[in-house]
């Protein structure tokens, strides 16, 4: 006996309905950890009668579950196992080289990425700027903790555990600057966070401005830093300026790419 053919709109009502089951699961996680049906209902907009119906669906196959004792729902096992085979696939240099190529392409400045590694902010990606005036930055360089733009982000987010032993080591070799006493690196710790960058005018080289601004993770770890460097005669890196807003947005952009949540 012939098998009945599926039809176009069978084939949109199924597509319809994984969108649908997408938008709860989607609720789910930003309700988290649990939340009423009627709460969830008014989240995504639809009858609870209907969400009722694709949250049995979800919790038959393990990417929801209901609390026996409140009746409320969470994600389940099974999307706990999807959302940590995404986050173990979040490569930032992977995640940042386009963005970063075209925060290039927009300011015509030289812009890298600096991870933390065990010496400090090491430079794992460089775009250089197009053209006869330009910074050579090199790959696999290690930036100071104290004197860069790019290490005193990484101050300001990373926890105190992570730089105390690079800070000191700073001081003693005499090039810590107005940053040696206790208050004022917090203090322009604290401006850093308030900001979100950070920005220096011939601070490591004379001559050369840098502006600088965070990565963060799904854990709201930061991740990386962005940097953007030229000379001081052609880029102007101030923290209200046209530079410093594109900057801002392209790591917002990569942050939300990582998973990060405001």
């Amino acid at each position: 006996m012939e098998k009945p053919r599926a039809t176009p709109d069978t084939g949109k009502q199924k597509v319809r309905s994984a969108e649908v089951g997408t938008d709860i699961l989607k609720a789910l996680a930003e309700l988290s950890p649990a939340t009423s049906l009627s709460r969830l209902a008014e989240h995504v907009q639809m009858p609870a009668s209907k969400v009722h119906r694709y949250l049995q669906a979800l919790i038959a196959s393990g990417f929801a579950e209901q609390n026996a004792a409140t009746n409320h729902y969470g994600l389940g096992r099974e999307a706990l196992r999807v959302g940590l085979a995404a986050l173990g696939s979040m490569d930032v240099l992977k995640v940042a080289a386009l963005p970063l190529a075209e925060l290039r392409d927009a300011l015509n400045e030289t812009c890298f990425l600096a991870v933390w590694g065990n010496q400090g902010a090491t430079v794992v990606h460089i775009e250089p700027a197009v053209r006869a005036v330009t910074v050579v930055t090199q790959l696999g360089s290690v930036l100071p903790l104290l004197s860069s733009s790019t290490g005193l982000v990484f101050s300001a987010f990373l926890p105190a555990r992570e730089t105390v032993e690079l800070r000191e080591r700073e001081i003693q070799a005499g090039i810590a600057h107005a940053l040696e006493e206790d208050q004022a690196y917090a203090d322009s710790c604290e401006q850093i966070r308030q900001r979100g960058l950070h920005f220096v005018h011939g601070l490591l080289m004379p001559g050369v401005d840098a502006l600088s601004a965070p990565v963060f993770n799904a854990m709201g770890q930061v991740a990386a830093v962005l940097t953007v460097v030229g000379p001081t005669s052609l880029f102007h890196a101030d923290e209200d300026g046209p530079a410093a807003k594109q900057l801002l947005a392209t790591s917002l952009a990569v942050s939300w790419r990582m998973g990060y949540q405001p």
